[in-house]
């Protein structure tokens, strides 16, 4: 089917989910580009009453409201929605973005029909992300880690797409294959960026489709526990797709990053390096081939770290 699936993972932001769903329906042309939205609770503890009666008042917003089983975590929620999609193409929001530019599915469209590569299909893109309060680019929802070298870029090839707000061709994710189970959170979207690329797709950035980012706390885990999660997901990813040296540099200069970032606490600092020393043992290298790394050294993709 022709046109964007959206698909919306939340998690006790009933608020944030209605406001998210009040900037989609005033969109322009939303009738030709929007298929369906795959609205799922990924069993939050705030009452979404709200929501149900909003989407009740809005019939013309095609939404598919699903209770998840339990918490699946950002990558069990995407992999648990995604069957419920109808579209050819995939947009993946936080549930905590706004939508203020009318004519966004009409640039999204516009964007993921204009090729990236000449030997490339496009398998994922992302959006230009702001800060909601501060109107300034997001830099950590920016999809290249040479920021200062690619913000006034409006289009580029890039290895990853950020989660926030991004694109996924279908026929991508199918040949690619679900996020992974054991990622709760963090790193998922590098670990799926590989395989979309190592299935023979491109990824790309295109800055006309733009929206703002709350990027509200509520629903994450305490910031210790996140930061282990996501050193100990980026090793695994390392491990898997990239040469054996890379894996050693990401685990070792995350062990800095998880202790400035966490204020030196030690708490999960050390269960995230017994959980790093066992990847070697417990998880099988299915490495990227040739013309992947090639296609990395192009996009200028940081792979160390």
């Amino acid at each position: 089917m022709l046109g964007f699936s959206i698909i919306i993972i939340t998690y006790n932001r009933p608020g944030d989910t209605l406001e998210l769903l009040d900037s989609l329906l005033r969109l322009d042309q939303r009738e030709r580009f929007l298929s369906d939205i795959v609205l799922l609770n990924n069993a939050s503890t705030e009452d979404y009453g709200l929501v149900h009666r909003y989407l009740q008042e809005h019939p013309e917003l095609p939404v598919q409201f699903i209770d998840a089983p339990g918490n699946l975590g950002v990558a069990g929620g995407r992999n648990y929605a995604v069957p419920h999609s109808k579209a050819d193409w995939m947009l993946f929001l936080d549930d905590d973005v706004v939508v203020e530019d009318p004519q966004f599915l009409v640039k999204l469209w516009e964007a993921v029909n204009q090729p990236f590569s000449a030997d490339r299909a496009l398998g994922a893109m992302g959006c230009k992300v702001r800060y909601y309060d501060n109107r300034e680019i997001q830099v950590t929802a920016f999809p290249h880690k040479n920021f200062e070298k690619y913000r006034e870029s409006d289009r580029f090839l890039t290895a990853y797409y950020v989660g926030c707000a991004h694109v996924i061709k279908k026929e991508a994710w199918q040949a690619a294959g679900d996020y992974p189970t054991d990622f709760f959170y963090g790193m998922e979207e590098y670990d799926l960026s590989y395989r979309i690329l190592d299935a023979g797709y491109c990824i790309g950035y295109d800055g006309r489709a733009e929206l703002f980012h709350k990027e509200s706390p509520l629903g994450r885990k305490p910031r210790p526990v996140q930061l282990s999660m996501m050193w100990v997901n980026k090793s695994k990813v390392a491990w898997k797709y990239l040469p054996v040296g890379y894996f050693i540099t990401t685990a070792f200069l995350w062990s800095g990053f998880y202790l400035r970032k966490s204020g030196f606490d030690f708490r999960f600092f050390f269960s995230s390096i017994a959980a790093i020393l066992k990847i070697p043992f417990r998880i099988k290298k299915t490495p990227v081939s040739r013309l992947v790394r090639n296609y990395l050294k192009a996009v200028e993709a940081r792979l160390w770290f």
